[in-house]
């Protein structure tokens, strides 16, 4: 068994945009020929207590090479405020062959790169009329700036980033590392609904646990990033040309999605899964006046895919802690 800590992973994944967005690619390309297993995701709540969670994804992603394994990720919000990271993870990887656990990797960064990746493929997979030059963030936290590092890697003429967060100072202090990092003008705004004017390009990655965004700000032929899943209200997603991951996984746990769904009787507003698309082309130019909403609910094939990539590369470099002794002989 080999144990990688969230240093070893950082370093195994740092400036690897290009390979983790290819290694998503070929997750839900695998995902819709049909190629894998990916059961429901089992949320763990808490009595009084609606706002955290642990959830477990198990999946099997096929493929010539197969991985097998389970991604086990908590989300406790009240950990921003104390100074703490909102999720932390275990990813666990088993042999496909005897069933045997290989690996216990730290899995936060592997779940935001996996996220990020699967935002920026969407992006590249459903481009507007114009290059990306600026995009808009509403949410401040540890995902949406995941998903700027993987947008500028998949559109490097990016150059500007308008941003929205409730906690003005926190905003502040994320344009600020926008600036610095990726080398952007950054700006915040004083609402939710300028920042979505701002761009034709939209990242929604929030705490929210019930809807609070109509889109109706939104410029003809915006895409919006719907990662947190539940900032869109119901009418919002209705007037949307809908893209999702799988529809039976998000169409669960009250996502916004899920409630269009309960609220028309029917599922018929989704147009299509990435995956899909991807296997008719690399690109699918947007509906120049709707907005597209792409809403990945995020299947543990992803987890699976990027953390294959990790576990081969600590091996070829001898990273990691190795206990051969952790089964029994």
């Amino acid at each position: 068994m080999l144990i990688l800590g969230n240093a070893d992973v950082r370093r195994l994944l740092d400036g690897q945009h290009t390979q983790i967005v290819a290694a998503v690619r070929h997750a839900y390309l695998e995902h819709a020929r049909g190629e894998t297993t990916v059961p429901e995701s089992v949320f763990l709540r808490f009595p009084h207590n609606a706002r955290d969670r642990i959830i477990t994804l198990p999946a099997y992603l096929g493929g010539d090479e197969p991985v097998v394994g389970v991604k086990w990720i908590a989300s406790f919000p009240g950990n921003v405020a104390a100074g703490r990271e909102r999720a932390s993870a275990v990813i666990v990887l088993n042999s496909p062959a005897t069933g045997q656990p290989l690996c216990m990797m730290e899995g936060s960064v592997v779940s935001s790169r996996r996220t990020a990746a699967s935002a920026a493929l969407a992006s590249a997979t459903l481009p507007g009329a114009e290059p990306v030059e600026g995009v808009s963030v509403i949410g401040c936290g540890v995902i949406n700036a995941e998903i700027l590092r993987f947008l500028r890697a998949v559109h490097p003429e990016l150059r500007r980033v308008t941003i929205f967060d409730l906690d003005a100072e926190r905003a502040q202090a994320f344009a600020r590392r926008c600036a610095a990092e990726l080398k952007v003008t950054a700006s915040v705004v004083a609402d939710a609904d300028e920042a979505l004017a701002a761009h034709p390009l939209v990242s929604l990655a929030t705490t929210a646990a019930t809807p609070h965004i109509d889109l109706h700000a939104c410029r003809p032929g915006t895409l919006v990033l719907h990662v947190s899943l539940r900032d869109v209200t119901i009418g919002g997603v209705l007037d949307a040309v809908n893209i999702v991951d799988d529809r039976d996984h998000v169409l669960r746990a009250a996502t916004s999605v899920h409630l269009a769904e309960q609220h028309v009787g029917h599922r018929g507003f989704i147009q299509a899964t990435i995956g899909d698309l991807l296997q008719k082309g690399p690109t699918h130019p947007r509906d120049a006046q709707r907005v597209t909403l792409f809403s990945p609910f995020g299947l543990g094939v992803l987890d699976l895919a990027v953390a294959d990539m990790v576990l081969r590369t600590a091996r070829e470099q001898g990273l990691g802690v190795d206990l051969p002794d952790f089964l029994p002989a």
